[in-house]
């Protein structure tokens, strides 16, 4: 078995197991910040077992980066990278916006990428050359949409609180500019993004796991996604995705300003 989308399907059918009967029947969430609040579910915990596992037993040589569980093989050719519940503060709530992400790196490049939303039934995968979704209403191949003003952009965040020193009034600064803005989608924003339904995500504080399965999604959808100073975004910080040049550069201009 090669990594394939079919692969890829089947890491998700497993986590989808573990996710989807846990969700909106009372999850059982632990802390994991003393200062704050950063809750982990049983859910997050055996979604990623079970897709390590099935990881190991075919691609034993590969190494792994996730959330919950720890990493192994950092420096091997190939790596996969795990958020199991991205969006658990929504998932605790019932909002069904959270999803499971598995991203492939080869060399530290992002190369393949899935988002998964069990319970809408949506999946983004790119497979090394294209993004396409399946779901309820078909399936289709993905393509950013071409915005070409900020001032016409929907911008999308998961929460204008994240933001902290200067890096709040920066984003402010991006959010007076767009038409429409909106919060609270986690990585859902980004799915929207690559099917050409918004146009920019920016976000800050984030870890590799959040943006591995998401990287491939958007540029094989003809998008841009990078960190805030313009370098690769595998590695998480502060983070734009774009769906147009255009709208980028605009964004860029003034995160830098």
């Amino acid at each position: 078995m090669q990594p394939d989308r079919a692969f890829f399907d089947l890491l998700a059918d497993a986590a989808r197991k573990e996710t989807l009967p846990r969700f909106r029947v009372g999850a059982d969430v632990v802390n994991k910040e003393a200062g704050g609040f950063d809750p982990v579910t049983e859910g997050d915990r055996a979604a990623e077992i079970a897709i390590r596992a099935v990881i190991e037993q075919h691609f034993p040589d590969h190494g792994i980066l996730g959330e919950e569980h720890g990493s192994v093989g950092l420096d091997r050719e190939y790596v996969w990278v795990i958020d199991p519940i991205d969006g658990t503060r929504a998932f605790i709530s019932g909002v069904p916006v959270w999803g499971t992400l598995i991203g492939l790196y080869r060399n530290g490049e992002a190369v393949m990428g899935l988002i998964d939303q069990p319970f809408t039934g949506e999946r983004y995968f790119a497979d090394g050359t294209v993004s396409r979704y399946s779901g309820p209403d078909g399936s289709k191949v993905l393509s950013a949409r071409p915005c070409e003003s900020l001032s016409d952009a929907i911008l999308f965040t998961t929460s204008p609180h994240l933001f902290v020193d200067g890096r709040k009034a920066r984003f402010e600064a991006v959010q007076e500019k767009v038409r429409l803005f909106r919060y609270g989608c986690d990585c859902y924003a980004y799915a929207l993004l690559a099917a050409g339904h918004i146009d920019l995500v920016v976000e800050c504080g984030l870890k590799p796991y959040d943006v591995g399965g998401l990287i491939p999604v958007i540029e094989q959808a003809g998008g841009i996604i990078t960190t805030w100073d313009g370098g690769p975004a595998e590695n998480g910080g502060e983070i734009i995705a774009a769906g147009s040049r255009k709208v980028y550069d605009a964004a860029m201009a003034i995160l830098n300003a």
